[in-house]
This record gives structure tokens, sequence and C-alpha cells, in this order.
């Protein structure tokens, strides 16, 4: 009897493995980005920094997928930093799971919130609603979306149906992204919801997303509508100040922004006109409370496949309540976008 066992359990095994083998092996391909950019900026504050006319920003992703004989497919993507001086070269690196039951990803990865958030339709290089403005000037960088970035984590989206779609993710150290080992990190809770759809002549997406790390909370609405040429749209965040975003629990007060905007698309030209502002009450260090006001003009030009010419026009103000570092200015940047 023992020996028939074994024998039925290597059969299987042997059937199992054939089974397994059937289908096709995960070959990685390579893509990515190289963005190269110059700019000129005019600031009030004479103590701020002065940053560099040139900024870069590369990757270069390998990606790669197999369909099992049950139709299940597993992928995996790995994105690494192009640029020298990154304390990690790894940007993001997950593998996930396709099926009738949605997407599974496991692995550094953004969170399902940012994954699935709506923000004002842009097209320059320097956004309202992100961190690219401080790359140029000295200022509260606005962001509706404050996402705990890639650390670690589960996240699993649900099926489309009927346009909508839904995702969660949870991380169990917010400082997983470049640690192995357990530290004191926060777990975040993260969710989402979209709905997006084309109609006759027009398309419609919304999303409602938000995190929770330790005793704070962010969330997030958004929407884009497109007609013709035309995309409109916006978003408002509101992030309680103990969420605890790494150098902005200073002040410990809560913060509401939104964005909007309008972009136009012409042939190989897009044009876009963004606002946003912020009554932030959690700034980093000695920066405490005060509001944030930025505008962009934005072009972009597609040369040829996979190279654009990219350029923003850009003014802020951020009234801050330490004089210190109250600061206004304005500035330009231009330069090429390859996606390889």
């Amino acid at each position: 009897m023992k020996k028939l066992l074994v024998a039925s359990s290597a059969l299987a095994a042997v059937a199992f493995a054939g089974q397994a083998y059937a289908s096709e092996p995960i070959k990685l391909s390579v893509g990515g980005y190289m963005e190269q950019w110059m700019g000129v900026a005019d600031q009030d504050r004479d103590s701020a920094a002065n940053i560099n006319a040139f900024q870069s920003d590369t990757e270069v992703h390998f990606k790669g997928s197999t369909t099992l004989d049950n139709g299940i497919e597993v992928g995996a993507v790995i994105e690494l930093e192009g640029q020298g001086g990154s304390s990690n070269q790894v940007d993001e690196q997950y593998l996930y799971v396709n099926g009738g039951f949605g997407q599974v990803r496991l692995g550094a990865d953004d969170s399902a919130a940012d994954s699935m958030a709506i923000v004002a339709p842009f097209v320059g290089m320097v956004g309202v609603n992100d961190e690219d403005l401080t790359n140029w000037v000295d200022a509260y960088a606005i962001d509706t979306v404050p996402s705990d970035g890639d650390a670690k984590k589960f996240t699993y989206y649900t099926p489309i149906l009927g346009g909508f779609r839904a995702g969660f993710s949870y991380t169990d150290d917010s400082t997983s992204e470049t640690n192995n080992t357990a530290t004191e990190g926060d777990n975040v809770v993260s969710g989402g919801l979209e709905y997006n759809a084309d109609f006759n002549g027009w398309s419609l997406g919304l999303s409602a997303v938000g995190e929770n790390k330790g005793e704070g909370n962010w969330y997030s609405f958004g929407t884009n509508v497109g007609f013709g040429n035309f995309t409109v749209g916006g978003s408002y965040g509101h992030l309680e100040g103990d969420y605890g975003l790494t150098d902005r629990d200073t002040a410990g007060g809560d913060t509401d922004s939104y964005d909007i905007g309008v972009a136009y698309a012409m042939d190989a030209a897009k044009v876009s006109l963004s606002y946003a502002y912020a009554d932030y009450a959690n700034g980093e260090t000695n920066r405490t409370t005060g509001e944030m006001s930025t505008v962009d003009l934005g072009l972009a030009y597609t040369l040829g496949a996979g190279v654009t010419w990219k350029t923003s026009v850009f003014w802020f103000d951020d009234d801050n309540n330490n004089n210190s570092f109250d600061n206004e200015g304005y500035g330009a940047v231009t330069g090429l976008r390859l996606d390889f």
C-alpha cells in the first residue's frame, strides 16, 4: 500500500510539473523613460537655496509575464532609477497575478489610493499638484494625494464592473521600501474606488481614495471630464496633521488643498492650464502654517515615436506665517522626454 501511495504521488508530481511547464517561460522586456530638463526661476526669498538649472529623471523598466494553463497571468515589474546619487536604485519591484478574480500585487509598489487617484489634467513638466515645483524653487509642495510611497505591500484590485473598480492595499511597515528588517514603521491601510466610462463623444472619470497611517488619515476626491479635444477636471484632498507624513507633521494641524485644470489636444500638440491651492498647517520643519498658490501653463509636442518636447511656465506664492519662509516667484522649464 505504501509503495502504491509513493508511486501515485510521484505520478501526480510528474503530471503537475508537465502542466506547469506547458506555459511559456517568463521573458523580461526592457522599457522606461528619460527626462532631461533645463530651466530658470526667480524667487523673492534671498535665503532660498539656489536650484540647479539642469534636472534629470530616468528609469529603466523590466517587465515580463506568462499565462498558465488555467488562464491566470503571472508577471513581474522591476523599475530601476537611472540617475546617480539615489539611496535606493530600485524604485518599484513587485509581482502580479491577473485573473477573473481581479489583480493581486505583492512587493514594493504604489498604494491602491495613489494608483487610482484622479487629479487635474496637465501636460507640462512642472505640475501644480506634485513635488516637481520644488525641484526649481523653495516652496510648499501641494499634493492632494499624499501617498505613503513604495513600501512593500499587498494590493488587490477588483475586476472592472460597469466602469467601477475598487482597490485595497496593506503595508505592515511604512519603512520597508529600503529596510528588510521590521522597525517601528506604521501600518498603512489604503483603499479607493474609481469609475471610468466613455460615452457618445465624451468621457468621465471619478475617484475617491484615502489612507490610514498610525492615528491619522488622508482622503481625496477627483474627477476628469473629456469632450472633443478638451479635458477639464480637478481634485480635493484633506490631510490630517497626525498622519505623520515625513517632515510635515511638526505643527500637527490639518491641510486642505485642491487643484483645477483644463487641457487641449490637437494632433501632435497638447496644452494645459492648471491652478492649485493649499491651506497647510503641517509644513516642513520651521515652515509651520501658511497658504500656497501656484499656476502652470504647460505645452507638450510629440516630435516622433517616444520623443516629446515639454515646456512649463509657472508662478507661485507661498504665504507662510513664518516670514523667513515667505516666498513668491516664477520660472520656465523646457526639455525632452524619451519613452522606450
